[in-house]
C-alpha cells in the first residue's frame, strides 16, 4: 500500500515536518511542529480526520477561554480557594493528616528514591519549611519548630478547630 506524503501540510496548528515511521495499527506517524513551536509525533489517520490539532496547546487555550468567560467557574474558583485555607491563611493540608499520610506526622513525608525525609509547611500560600532531613525524629523536630514559629501551636491543636 502507498502512503500519502503529508510533508508540508497544516492540520491545525500542526505543519507536518516528515514521516517517522509506522504505528503498530499499519498506519503512518509524522512529526509535526505546533503553531507553538512543540514538536509531536502523530498517527497520519488522525491528523487526516482532525481528531489531532495541535501538540496539546490548542486544548488548554479553550478551557481557558472557556473559564474566562463561565461567571460560575470563577465563582467556584475563588471559594473554593478560601475552603483551601482557615481564617488565619494556613493551608488546611497543613494542618489535616490526609489519608495518605504514611509517616503519621502532618507534614513529614519518605521519599525512598533517595532516602530522605522531608518536613513541609505551608503558611500564607507559600512553603515556610521545606527540608530534606536523614532521619525521621529530625523532620518532626523541624515540623514541630515551625509549628511554633509560625502558627504558634502544634498542628493538632489547630487541627481540632478545623473540625
Amino acid at each position: 500500500m502507498r502512503v500519502k506524503d503529508l510533508t508540508g501540510e497544516k492540520f491545525g496548528r500542526l505543519t507536518v515536518l516528515m514521516r517517522v515511521g509506522t504505528a503498530k495499527n499499519g498506519n503512518a506517524v509524522w512529526e509535526c511542529r505546533c503553531a507553538c513551536g512543540h514538536t509531536v509525533s502523530v498517527d497520519g489517520y488522525r491528523l487526516r480526520s482532525g481528531q489531532v490539532r495541535s501538540c496539546g496547546c490548542l486544548r488548554r487555550d479553550v478551557a481557558r477561554e472557556r473559564a474566562a468567560l463561565n461567571p460560575a467557574f470563577k465563582a467556584h474558583q475563588h471559594a473554593h480557594g478560601r475552603d483551601l485555607t482557615n481564617g488565619e491563611g494556613i493551608s488546611l493540608n497543613s494542618l489535616v493528616k490526609s489519608k495518605r499520610n504514611k509517616s503519621g506526622v502532618v507534614g513529614v513525608s519518605y521519599n525512598p528514591s533517595n532516602d530522605r525525609w522531608f518536613a513541609r509547611l505551608r503558611y500564607r500560600g507559600r512553603y515556610v519549611l521545606l527540608k530534606s532531613c536523614q532521619t525521621f525524629d529530625e523532620a518532626v523536630a523541624l515540623r514541630k519548630a515551625a509549628e511554633y514559629q509560625y502558627l504558634g501551636k502544634p498542628t493538632e491543636e489547630l487541627a481540632e478547630s478545623v473540625r
